[in-house]
C-alpha cells in the first residue's frame, strides 16, 4: 500500500484539506484509508452505550459491529503505542493510505502550512510538496495554493504511482 502524509502545525488545515481530497480520489477509483493521530486522549464510545462500559471493566478490546460497520476499540493499557507502520499493517488493503499528523515518521509528506508558524520543510526531508497561501521561500518542492485540491491530488497520484496519475 502507497501511505502519503498531510503534515503541519495544528489549525494548518490539514483535515479540511484531506476531507476535499477523499472525494476526488475516490472519483478516480482509488480505495483510500486514512490514519489520524491525536496528541491527547479521545474517546469514540459515548458512556452509558454498551461497548463504552466493556472497555471501562477493564475489556483489552472491544469490537462493535453492525450491517453498516464495524469498530474495534483498542486500550494500551500501560503498553507503548503502535508506531504509524504497525497500525497501517492493521488495515485492509487499499489503494493509497492518507496519514494526518505523525510528522516526524519517515513517509513522504505534503506540509499544510498556514502564516504564523515556522515551515517543517528545512528540517524534514520527507516533505517532497507544500499547500500554504502564504509566501514560501525557496524550497526546491512544488507549492501549491492550500484550496489548489485538484492540483494537489494530481501531484499525490503522480508521486505515488498511483493508477489514472
Amino acid at each position: 500500500m502507497k501511505i502519503f502524509g498531510l503534515a503541519g502545525w495544528s489549525g494548518a488545515g490539514k483535515t479540511t484539506l484531506l476531507v476535499r481530497l477523499l472525494p476526488i480520489l475516490a472519483a478516480r477509483g482509488l480505495r483510500v484509508s486514512t490514519v489520524k493521530h491525536a496528541h491527547e486522549s479521545f474517546d469514540i464510545d459515548l458512556p452509558g452505550k454498551d461497548s463504552y462500559e466493556h472497555r471501562k471493566a477493564g475489556a483489552a478490546e472491544v469490537l462493535v459491529s453492525s450491517r453498516q460497520r464495524w469498530a474495534m476499540i483498542h486500550e494500551h493499557r500501560g503498553t507503548a503505542e503502535p508506531s504509524l507502520d504497525e497500525l497501517v499493517a492493521l488495515l485492509s488493503p487499499v489503494d493509497l493510505v492518507l496519514v494526518e499528523g505523525f510528522k516526524r515518521h519517515a513517509h513522504d509528506k505534503l506540509e499544510v502550512h498556514r502564516g504564523g508558524k515556522p515551515f517543517l520543510y528545512p528540517d524534514d526531508p520527507h516533505i517532497v510538496a507544500i499547500a500554504s497561501d502564504s509566501p514560501v521561500p525557496e524550497s526546491g518542492r512544488p507549492v501549491f495554493p492550500r484550496d489548489d485540491t485538484e492540483g494537489i491530488a494530481a501531484f499525490l497520484m503522480r508521486h505515488c504511482g498511483l493508477p489514472g496519475a
